[in-house]
């Protein structure tokens, strides 16, 4: 608790689950150095209310529609350099945690976490030091690094829910030739016969 004196921590919730986000923006809000400056339900709305509020720290849920956590904080990050950013998840998965911090995120929490350790955790982040839930941190280091380029991550990503190659290629303004030789490399170096195998595989593994 702060003692009233200092200026709150102005804070950016960004859930696109609106019960647990107002169940946590009301239970935050209970501390008294906390203030709740602006809520979003998707990434791309947690950009805007970041440039628009310029909080102190933002809480990010990893999965949101229009940009996930990391997009979405590496954008805050580039819009609002003051901004610190945290991932809350329930999909601690070790590439995740990987690409959160490459992007300059601070705090890497599971959504098991009471809403009064994750105050403290945004307390920790504000001050300038980084905090990554232990077991997270211990799943990242074993599983390696991924073997994949960006690009066969992003191919990948668009193979998951099964998307035929010519729409693939739409999507990422490529041929179909380009986009099955980045699939045919990236199920290779996975190990995978196919690319919904590879594909599947990589979110398992946190890479994508």
């Amino acid at each position: 608790m702060g003692d009233g004196a200092a200026s709150p921590i102005r804070v950016l919730l960004a859930d696109d689950e609106h019960l647990i986000r107002g169940a946590l923006a009301a239970l935050l809000a209970l501390e008294d150095d906390l203030a709740i400056v602006a809520q979003a339900a998707s990434g791309t709305e947690a950009v805007a209310m970041a440039r628009a509020h310029r909080p102190d720290v933002a809480v990010l849920d990893l999965q949101m529609p229009g940009a996930d956590g990391v997009r979405a904080a590496t954008a805050i990050r580039e819009a609002v350099p003051e901004c610190h950013t945290m991932i809350v998840t329930s999909h601690g998965k070790p590439g995740h945690l990987k690409r959160a911090l490459a992007a300059g995120v601070r705090g890497f929490v599971p959504k098991t976490a009471s809403a009064q350790q994750l105050a403290e955790i945004i307390r920790t982040v504000h001050g300038g030091s980084r905090y990554v839930d232990p077991e997270l941190a211990a799943d990242a280091i074993s599983a390696g690094d991924s073997p994949l380029s960006e690009r066969e991550a992003e191919l990948l990503e668009l193979a998951l829910d099964g998307a035929p190659v010519a729409e693939i290629a739409r999507q990422a303004s490529l041929t179909q030739g380009t986009v099955r030789n980045y699939l045919s490399a990236a199920a290779a170096k996975l190990g995978a016969e196919n690319r919904h195998a590879a594909a599947r595989m990589a979110r398992d593994r946190g890479w994508i």
